[in-house]
């Protein structure tokens, strides 16, 4: 039986797809391609104990809220703090407060957009 090895993207609808996308590269580094307005993000840049979550919510679920969108994403980050004081800067508004937990830390913004991001600062692989 052929399976799912990974999430080969995230993909969402937008009023201003340029001016977004922009947003992510000037705020948080996203390296947009300019042919196509995405980015692409190889398995060998992950950060160290970083990987990819995929997971059905309920219906009822408040997790994405303040977003009244039906979806949240997480972007890997390699600075959580920094991240979010850049975001900070940008007009993103940070929601919620940093949870560290044992596969990392996690904090929380919407986006010009409205879209609920969470990001993640993975903790790097024992030895």
């Amino acid at each position: 039986m052929a399976k799912v090895i990974g999430v080969g993207g995230v993909f969402f609808k937008t009023d201003d797809p340029q001016g977004l996308g922009a947003w992510y590269r000037d705020w948080l580094g996203v390296p947009i391609d300019e042919t196509y307005g995405g980015a692409s993000f190889r398995p060998e840049h992950m950060a160290d104990g970083g990987y990819t979550v995929w997971a059905p919510f309920q219906s009822t679920t408040t997790y994405f809220s303040p977003s009244a969108k039906p979806y949240m994403f997480n972007l890997v980050v390699d600075d959580l703090d920094g991240a979010l004081a850049q975001v900070t800067k940008g007009g993103g508004k940070v929601v919620g407060e940093v949870e560290d937990l044992e596969y990392g830390r996690f904090g929380w913004f919407m986006d010009p957009d409205g879209n609920k991001v969470e990001l993640w600062e993975p903790r790097p692989i024992a030895d």
